[in-house]
């Protein structure tokens, strides 16, 4: 199994990761965000994506879905762990904590949501019922347990447009739908990858209270300093994740 990691904002590169190579993808779709990072991880080889570029330039709704989850599977990827920063809806969710979401809910808009419906690619029906990998979801369960890290195993995911943040009202109405936290990379990611037949799971980490959830205003400076809490935990639960996938 070839494990990959897309990482989200806050994770850019892989401190523990050891790289080895860089590899230049071309898809029918464009280019992917970033070469593909060949690297060793706790001895073991994985491809690690930014998901932003290298240096955090491409915007939520400007990321190129389609080429990056394409040439992760043209790379060998069958197992894709997806690191993203979440703001918090649900008040069981606080700055710094990670989270496994199970279910998504689409907000966006104008993303190139799917690889079918052209003459190449007839359309087909893919089943979204569970739309993140259950398997891989439990591996990520048990490594947060061998870390000692605390890690909310449900949740659902909200999929806005962004850049921008989202209105008190429109948390309100998300939370009205069962979201229980609120991101802006989840979709079409993970449809994509199900389309492509990959395992995918989203590791959340929660970098703010949602909009009207807290008192203050919403603070960069406070939403970088819960990222770099959280990542920290991420980089130890993945350190224990890659030995359990290639067990």
């Amino acid at each position: 199994m070839q494990l990959a990691i897309i990482g989200g904002s806050g994770l850019t590169r892989l401190k523990n990761l050891e790289v080895t190579d860089h590899k230049v993808m071309r898809t029918p779709y464009g280019e992917p965000s970033a070469p593909m990072t060949y690297g060793q991880l706790g001895g073991h080889t994985v491809i690690f994506l930014p998901r932003h570029g290298p240096g955090h330039t491409i915007a939520p709704h400007r990321v190129n879905y389609q080429a990056n989850l394409w040439a992760l599977r043209e790379c060998g990827v069958s197992h894709v762990v997806a690191v993203a920063a979440v703001g918090a809806i649900s008040s069981e969710l606080v700055p710094g904590a990670l989270a496994l979401p199970d279910q998504i809910i689409d907000y966006t808009y104008g993303r190139a949501h799917t690889y079918f419906g052209t003459p190449q690619a007839p359309v087909t029906h893919v089943d979204f019922t569970h739309p993140y990998c259950t398997a891989l979801r439990q591996l990520l369960a048990d490594a947060a347990a061998q870390a000692h890290l605390a890690i909310a195993d449900h949740g659902t995911y909200g999929a806005t447009q962004g850049p921008r943040f989202e209105t008190a009202a429109e948390i309100r109405r998300m939370e009205q739908d069962g979201a229980t936290m609120v991101g802006m990379t989840g979709m079409p990611e993970a449809s994509l990858a199900r389309e492509l037949g990959l395992c995918y799971a989203t590791l959340a980490v929660v970098a703010n209270p949602a909009a009207g959830k807290a008192e203050e205003v919403i603070s960069l400076r406070d939403i970088e300093y819960h990222l770099e809490r959280g990542m920290e935990k991420v980089r130890a639960l993945l350190a224990r994740l890659i030995p359990l996938i290639t067990a």
